[in-house]
């Protein structure tokens, strides 16, 4: 399990656009079907990962906290899945629905999206404004596998809030910490 970073993209960016599958309902979803009006959040994720496996019940709290307040959620896995088949989207989809996913949950095959928004790890965050322009980019807390401290998305509320209420969102930012991308 190697510890990988994220590459914490620029501040300020615009999230570049995709229409991908969406394994759970297996049509193609694009980012503006998927956008909220009030911010959008974009998690690289995928099956197999123990940092994934860890926010599970997390990611999944924190998307039924902010769907109702207009922020969407999209998680998009671009793993390799012939050198990780537990990633292939059927498995994405069985998957989602064990864990009760109230988002999307995309396949990028190519990879040419998490490429566009420089993901380096899953699980690997980004909130995007009503504008979706990037306003923030790193953890959800300090919660990791077997480290003690519980999981609840501390750092991401403190943005969404701060969204929601048209307040500044730090720029002190943490990285997100998880296993690499498996590249083709």
């Amino acid at each position: 399990m190697a510890l990988t970073p994220s590459n914490m993209l620029s501040l300020g960016t615009k999230a570049p656009d995709f229409t991908l599958i969406d394994t759970i309902s297996d049509k193609t979803v694009s980012l503006n079907e998927a956008k909220g009006a009030n911010g959008t959040v974009i998690m690289f994720i995928c099956n197999h990962c123990p940092f994934v496996k860890h926010v599970n019940a997390g990611i999944v709290q924190l998307a039924n906290d902010y769907l109702s307040k207009g922020i969407g959620f999209i998680a998009i896995s671009s793993n390799d899945v012939e050198n990780y088949p537990a990633d292939a989207p059927h498995l994405m989809k069985e998957n989602a629905k064990q864990e009760g996913y109230p988002f999307p949950y995309l396949y990028d095959k190519t990879q040419e999206v998490a490429k566009a928004y420089d993901a380096a790890c899953t699980p690997d965050y980004y909130i995007f404004d009503k504008d979706l322009m990037l306003v923030y980019r790193g953890q959800l807390d300090d919660s990791r596998p077997n480290n003690g401290i519980p999981v609840t998305g501390n750092d991401m509320r403190t943005a969404l809030d701060a969204l929601l209420k048209n307040e500044e969102i730090p720029v002190d930012q943490k990285p997100s910490i998880g296993c690499g991308i498996k590249w083709i």
